[in-house]
């Protein structure tokens, strides 16, 4: 079978470039190695953690919250098989989704592992141990990645897990030791401090979210010790081991002492490395850096090979599915000739706890790095109405804009719908918006978006009105 275009992968890049390709004119195959479509992310990553992150705030806010609202509960209980029933039902709608899609837009999805024969040619290895040969003027590699983990760390999948087992235990954790205090640990070590597990937090670097701007890591762990959770920065792993039901990790503290903690479960989340096993790189003359094993594109995206291109976690940049999911319609259209454009610095960043953090643009360290004068505007959301109303009033929004032009060049959130919030941000600074054009647009009364305008009232002269 002759294609335009064959997608490797279907996950949040690889299904939307397919649906672009085809919205294009474009005869389009997608092979999928699961029997599910929407790669990591929909299947075990952002839509079954974010439905996990909600149930558990759910439940959280009814044993802690709900008798301030004048609500009372007797005989609270946690079902943790309808929970995860629900968090299926969840996946299950969405990669259901995907198929409709790949149907109204006559895309051919295809189960099996693809490969290189040549430039033009995949191989798939279907489920039932046969083989098929598709060709295509374009290929599209968009096969992910997968947890990574430390080399002196046996992974169980039973008492030493990842996220991806993270998302299935059928028991509550009695004691959840988390390695790693980026996004994805925070995020899953939240859902089940919520629940009522203790959680400790072991750290290599001196703050929690370490990518983003370090007030936001501040103030996240400051939060999230309120909560509950116990964390451990500046300490360095250095085992991992399991007896019977019991796991005990062993790390050094930033003076050299030697500490241990036991647990009956520990959450590796040392980030992701990207996925190409499989794919016969080789016979295209293709091959992967040395650290993540990353492909090298040019900036249409396109490898060395001409007419081959790659999107999403096996190049280099943030792992994000918006980001994969850019890169998709970007390499759709720049196929049929037209001139897309993606700016890096303007995909946001989100962390789905409780605050939730997000974040666009440079950060305070990375301006202050590059010698870049700017000055800074923050708002607590104590001080917003709605936030009080709500009584989510943790967090701030911070704006960093030019000191000489009053453009936006960053917006650090930590509050109540911080990851829709951050939408304005980045739609703002998409068409180059100063400070002082964001202060002097109507926000509705009372929204949690008005920090985000009394943030550039006091970035452009201090001139808050509510603090």
């Amino acid at each position: 079978m002759q294609y335009d275009v064959i997608v490797i992968g279907s996950g949040p890049g690889g299904y939307v470039a397919a649906i672009r390709c085809a919205q294009l004119g474009l005869k389009t195959a997608c092979i999928e190695k699961y029997a599910t479509y929407g790669g990591t992310c929909l299947n075990v990553g952002c839509i079954p953690s974010k439905a996990l992150l909600d149930s558990s705030e759910h439940y959280y806010n009814a044993s802690h919250a709900f008798k301030t609202h004048g609500i009372n509960l007797d005989n609270l209980s946690l079902d943790m098989a309808q929970m995860m029933k629900r968090k299926n039902e969840v996946v299950a709608k969405n990669t259901g989704g995907i198929t409709f899609l790949f149907k109204k837009n006559k895309i051919d999805g295809i189960q099996g592992v693809g490969s290189f024969k040549d430039k033009n040619t995949i191989s798939i290895k279907k489920p039932d141990g046969t083989e098929q040969e598709i060709t295509g003027k374009n290929i599209i590699i968009a096969t992910g990645s997968k947890p990574s983990s430390l080399p002196f760390i046996q992974i169980d999948k039973k008492r030493i897990i990842t996220s991806t087992e993270a998302l299935t235990l059928t028991e509550m954790p009695k004691h959840l030791i988390l390695i790693g205090g980026g996004v994805i640990g925070l995020e899953l070590g939240s859902v089940y401090s919520r629940l009522g597990a203790k959680v400790s937090v072991i750290e290599f670097m001196d703050s929690i979210i370490p990518t983003m701007d370090r007030g936001l890591g501040k103030e996240l762990q400051k939060v999230l010790t309120k909560q509950g959770m116990e964390f451990y920065t500046g300490h360095k792993v250095t085992g991992a081991t399991v007896k019977g039901k019991e796991v005990t990790v062993t790390f050094d503290a930033p003076n050299g002492d030697k500490k241990e903690l036991k647990g009956d479960y520990c959450l590796v989340a040392v980030g992701r490395i990207a996925y190409t096993d499989g794919l016969d790189l080789d016979k295209i003359g293709l091959t992967v850096e040395e650290r993540g094993r990353k492909i090298t594109v040019d900036d249409h995206l396109e490898t060395s090979v001409k007419g081959v291109y790659a999107i999403g976690d096996v190049i280099k940049g943030a792992m994000l599915a918006h980001k994969a999911e850019d890169e998709g319609t970007f390499v759709a259209e720049s196929i049929v000739g037209q001139k897309p454009h993606i700016n890096y610095n303007l995909i946001p960043g989100v962390v789905y706890t409780w605050p939730e953090v997000a974040a666009v643009g440079q950060t305070e360290e990375q301006l202050k790095a590059a010698n870049v004068k700017y000055k800074t505007g923050s708002f607590p959301f104590r001080a917003s109405g709605r936030a009080v109303a709500s009584g989510d009033m943790d967090g701030f929004v911070k704006v960093l804009a030019d000191a000489a032009t009053d453009e936006i060049l960053g917006v650090h959130m930590i509050g109540p719908r911080a990851a829709d919030m951050i939408a304005e941000a980045v739609c703002a600074m998409e068409f180059r918006a100063s400070a002082e054009d964001v202060s002097r647009m109507s926000h509705a009364h009372p929204t949690y978006t008005e920090a985000f305008r009394e943030a550039c009232l006091a970035a452009t002269d201090n001139r808050p009105i509510h603090i």
